[in-house]
């Protein structure tokens, strides 16, 4: 199916991107220690945040929630947004159009 979406994959991404990054433990995602998290210097952080970004994106082509650390991303195809929620708060609505 995948993500419908008008806008620059590259613009789309760049707000993903950051709106992963400030979810309370995302680098869980990838089955990474806090210790290990805390090694990375912040350009490896950014590219361990944008290749979650990606893979979240792709996924939500095929199930519409995606549990990322203490969040969830939540794609609503009716209304061409990907959601950022941490518990009941949306943190970031990234738009696809």
């Amino acid at each position: 199916m995948g993500v419908r979406h008008a806008r620059e994959y590259a613009d789309i991404l760049k707000e993903l991107t950051e709106a992963v990054g400030e979810v309370e433990g995302s680098y869980t995602f990838f089955e990474m220690e806090e210790e290990e998290w805390a090694a990375l210097g912040d350009d490896d952080r950014h590219e361990v945040m944008e290749a979650l970004a990606d893979d979240v994106f792709f996924g939500l082509g095929e199930q519409p929630v995606i549990e990322v650390g203490k969040g969830s991303i939540t794609y609503h195809p009716k209304h061409h947004v990907i959601e950022v929620s941490h518990g009941d708060n949306v943190t970031r609505m990234i738009r696809l159009t």
